[in-house]
């Protein structure tokens, strides 16, 4: 019998991000399309995709993300957070946190100042939305199409993800 060949996903930023670029208006026509089409289904192969991309992706090759990304810090992440630098919250806040203009506890730097060999120096503790990022996992995909197609050229799942979904639609212009 045949062995399955597992797919390589190419992680090279600098063509993932002139790829993005290089067909805009296909781009814009696809966002055009996925926001008329069923969003239960969208999210099923988007959902399937994601679980069969993501594993297959070392982030920490990357790190794109947190290098380039203002990253918000729930409170709660701010405790853990504390506790994992043995900070107090107070030190951590005065550290490493700004209030933005809608009240969101910011990270003051960007790259995020506790990311070192693009890796995450208080992994297990960090906020919400690093631990779920790219968020492809979740419900909701043509609600968040403008965030998606922000990150198509900047983020390696996402880019293949977006890719494997024009592929499952039959979209023209999909790479590969």
């Amino acid at each position: 019998m045949p062995q399955n060949k597992q797919a390589t996903y190419d992680i090279n930023l600098a063509a993932i991000a002139l790829a993005a670029e290089s067909n805009i208006e296909n781009h814009a026509a696809f966002v055009d399309f996925l926001k008329q089409a069923d969003t239960k289904e969208i999210d099923e192969k988007v959902m399937g995709l994601n679980a069969l991309i993501e594993p297959q992706i070392d982030c920490t090759s990357c790190g794109n993300c947190c290098k380039s990304l203002m990253i918000n810090v729930e409170d709660a992440a701010i405790e853990r957070l504390s506790v994992a630098l043995h900070l107090s919250t107070e030190n951590f806040t005065t550290q490493y946190i700004e209030q933005g203009s809608s009240g969101m506890n910011l990270m003051k730097a960007i790259p995020c100042p506790l990311l070192k060999d693009n890796k995450c120096t208080a992994y297990a503790a960090r906020p919400e939305g690093c631990s779920s990022f790219p968020h492809l996992h979740e419900p909701g995909f043509t609600k968040r199409l403008y965030f998606v197609m922000n990150h198509y050229g900047m983020c390696p799942i996402v880019y293949h993800v977006v890719e494997g979904l024009k592929k499952a639609l039959g979209w023209k212009g999909a790479v590969g």
